[in-house]
């Protein structure tokens, strides 16, 4: 899906001025528009709607698979751009890696509270996250802190350290054997160590589905990966931007950026803690590449989106287990 000057200039409602001007509409405002949908079908209209009104406006290029849940079991799926197309998953595949680790946890020839070490020749020199900034090294971590870091701040040097426990050929086989044969890592010479690889919106969506359902992990692994991607410090520059703490919180949610793409998947949670839509949107080839900032175009249509895909499934009820949330408060010291 690429911008087109007719796109561009359509300039109809404040939404799209929004989205375009850079100011994205709050949530409250977003509920406000017109009344939540009653059904998965009619929400997954809107879902659509929403999605090529500011896909269309930042531009570039998108691949995107969106479903919201149906009566039945299976999402009614709302859009489905490209989304066999494999790609690059830069950052979204780091939800795969944690899977394949935890997958060693279930089976038990991991541990989470095993220590790994960080020494300063696995450090990424100026990459994502807090590992390259401690500045001392070696130190000693346990792998729960590498994963809660690998999947809020995205931090690079945590996926050598997931290297270190599952190496490259291990973690493709683990998610080949889970039914996912294109989201997969790419090993280089050292088998410890690889780039984070591709998927596909579809496969990305239905990873997240076995995910929430239950049969891709066990249920501690999935009620920890859960509560770390719905957590405060996971990623709010996108989907989860305007929002309250309360709605950040019904939304678990992994972005990437490298180049000129601009990801980002997750699911959204009812008001039980139920999944009622999954989402995997992959853009790249928008304007402004250098710019990994919260202004970026595709960063932008996200953030646009998010308040209005959360309110069109707002009276829709969500399948499958509940996955509440623990309440977190800021703590002042003490």
């Amino acid at each position: 899906m690429r911008l087109n000057r007719r796109t561009a200039l359509g300039l109809g409602t404040m939404a799209t001025a929004g989205t375009v001007l850079g100011v994205a509409a709050p949530a409250s405002a977003a509920r406000r528009t017109e009344a939540a949908p009653t059904t998965p079908a009619r929400a997954a209209r809107r879902v659509a709607s929403v999605f090529t009104k500011h896909s269309s406006a930042a531009g570039g290029n998108w691949q995107a698979y969106i479903g919201v849940a149906g009566p039945a079991g299976a999402p009614v799926v709302a859009v489905a751009a490209d989304a066999d197309r494999r790609i690059e998953a830069y950052s979204v595949n780091k939800i795969a890696v944690a899977t394949a680790v935890l997958d060693k946890v279930d089976r038990g020839l991991l541990t989470l509270d095993q220590q790994v070490e960080v020494s300063a020749a696995i450090v990424v020199p100026g990459g994502d996250g807090i590992f390259s900034l401690d500045g001392a090294y070696p130190s000693r971590v346990t792998l729960g802190h590498v994963l809660a870091n690998l999947l809020t701040v995205s931090d690079d040097t945590a996926v050598r350290l997931c290297g270190l426990v599952a190496p490259a050929a291990e973690i493709n086989s683990i998610l080949v054997a889970k039914g996912f044969p294109n989201t997969q890592v790419e090993p280089v010479a050292n088998p410890n160590r690889f780039f984070l690889g591709t998927s596909t919106p579809r496969e990305t969506h239905d990873l997240l589905r076995a995910l929430v359902g239950g049969t891709l992990l066990s249920p501690a692994s999935t009620t920890y990966l859960l509560g770390i991607l719905r957590s405060p410090v996971a990623f709010t520059d996108g989907i989860r931007r305007t929002m309250s703490s309360d709605e950040r919180a019904r939304i678990a949610t992994k972005a990437g950026w490298y180049a000129d793409a601009r990801h980002e998947a997750g699911v959204i949670f009812d008001r039980s803690g139920a999944a009622v839509l999954t989402y995997a949107l992959f853009a790249d080839g928008q304007a402004d590449p250098d710019n990994f900032g919260a202004t970026h175009p595709a960063v932008q249509a996200r953030a646009a989106m998010g308040p209005t895909f959360l309110a069109a499934v707002d009276r829709i009820a969500g399948t499958g287990t509940t996955f509440r949330v623990t309440a977190r408060h800021p703590s002042n010291g003490g």
